[in-house]
C-alpha cells in the first residue's frame, strides 16, 4: 500500500516543479494536473502529482498526519 501527503506548490518551470511540506522541498513533475498554479495542494506519487486538492482538504488531510505523527512519535520528513 502506499499512501500520499499533500505537497505545496511552489515553483513552477513548464511540466518541472518544486512542491513542499513543513520545509522540505522535493522536485516533482505536474505532467497530469490542469492549471496548475504556485500556492495549489498537490498528492503526489512517485515524483509526479496526480490530483490537485482544495485548500480546505489538503489542510484537513495534513491535520490528520500531524496527528498520526505525533501518536507514533516520530517527525516530519
Amino acid at each position: 500500500m502506499c499512501l500520499a501527503v499533500p505537497l505545496r506548490l511552489t515553483e513552477i518551470n513548464g511540466t518541472d516543479a518544486v512542491a513542499e511540506r513543513d520545509g522540505v522541498s522535493r522536485n516533482i513533475k505536474i505532467n497530469f494536473i490542469k492549471e496548475p498554479m504556485v500556492g495549489d495542494y498537490v498528492v503526489v506519487h512517485a515524483g509526479f502529482a496526480i490530483e490537485k486538492l482544495k485548500n480546505e482538504q489538503a489542510e484537513e488531510n495534513l491535520e490528520a498526519w500531524k496527528a498520526l505523527e505525533e501518536a507514533l512519535g516520530e517527525t516530519a520528513p
